[in-house]
Formats: structure tokens, C-alpha cells, sequence
């Protein structure tokens, strides 16, 4: 029996809109451990107003991750407009519960948001996304990688506000390939 392909089915993930019962997986993403590169925890008010955003995103799109079979949530990813270097481009970001990490759902999350967002990309969306994790966030820079996405370097932000990080600029291009 090929084992491989058995881990590869049951680790495929499926993106879920955004919804009004998913105030709980925001919690749940608020630990210390999984906001450590974020800033730390959000209280409660600020994860009301979070999940507020999340659901009235106007550009862009947040969603639960699933696994395609049995359907249990194992994170969040998602996508927004962000003026950058002089243009808009989709940024995204995401967050893997802690139990489901190191199974490379992450990437797989990334890799069908890319899909999402190229689809969005050639109906008059922006042409790249973006990705600006914390240029020492080990993970999360491995998700890039493994994702498909091409480093560009190093970029100064804040976030939260206030706080002042050094991310790595990682890209996709979203322009369907030439042919010829």
C-alpha cells in the first residue's frame, strides 16, 4: 500500500469562508505561542473587532482551514489589499493551531489560497501577493518557501502598531504565464 499517498489525501486542506460561528478559532489562535511573532495576545475586545473585520473584509477574503476529510478545522488564512512600494497588492497571512503543526498544512493552506487569488488576479484583481513574515519566524518563512513563493528581502514594519519588526518580503506573481 503506498503510505504516501494516504498522508497526502488526509492532509489536503479546504478553505472555508469566513463566518459568524467562527469567533472561537480566533481565541483559539490568541495564544501566547501563536501570536509570539504577532505581538502577543489581543484581548477579547480586540479579537471582537478582529472578527468584525474578518467578516466585512471589502477586498479579500479570510478563511477557516479545514482537512478535506472529516472536515476539522486546523487554522486561518486569508487575504486583503495593502498599499506597497507605490502600487495594491494582496498580503496574506496565516496561523496553524498548534496540534496540526509541522504536517506542512500551512503550505498547502497558501497553495490553494494562490489558486483563490489567481482566479481573482485574472478577472481584474491585483497581480501579486505578498506575504511579510518576521524575518526570524523560522515557520513561517518555511511555509513561503515550501508554498512556492520567492523571497525579495527584508522590509522594516509595524505591527502591531507601535511596535516596530523587520519582515522578509516574499512574492507570487499572480499574472498567468506567457505562452509562446
Amino acid at each position: 500500500m503506498d503510505l504516501t499517498g494516504v498522508e497526502r489525501r488526509l492532509e489536503q486542506v479546504r478553505l472555508v469562508p469566513w463566518a459568524e460561528g467562527d469567533f472561537w478559532l480566533l481565541r483559539r489562535t490568541n495564544s501566547p505561542e501563536m501570536t509570539e511573532h504577532l505581538g502577543g495576545p489581543e484581548t477579547e475586545e480586540q479579537l471582537a473587532v478582529r472578527h468584525r473585520r474578518y467578516l466585512e473584509l471589502g477586498a479579500g477574503c479570510m478563511y477557516r482551514v479545514t482537512l478535506a476529510e472529516g472536515g476539522e478545522t486546523v487554522g486561518t488564512i486569508g487575504y486583503w489589499e495593502r498599499a506597497w512600494q507605490g502600487t495594491t497588492v494582496w498580503e496574506t497571512g496565516w496561523g496553524v493551531l498548534s496540534e496540526f503543526q509541522g504536517r506542512g498544512l500551512a503550505a498547502q493552506a497558501a497553495r490553494a489560497l494562490m489558486a483563490v487569488v489567481r482566479q481573482e488576479a485574472g478577472q481584474g484583481g491585483h497581480p501579486a501577493l505578498h506575504a511579510f513574515p518576521k524575518a526570524d519566524h523560522a515557520a513561517s518563512n518555511g511555509v513561503c518557501r515550501k508554498a512556492g513563493f520567492t523571497l525579495l528581502g527584508q522590509a522594516d514594519f509595524e505591527y502591531p502598531k507601535g511596535n516596530p519588526i523587520r519582515s522578509n518580503d516574499w512574492y507570487v506573481d499572480l499574472r498567468p504565464a506567457a505562452t509562446g
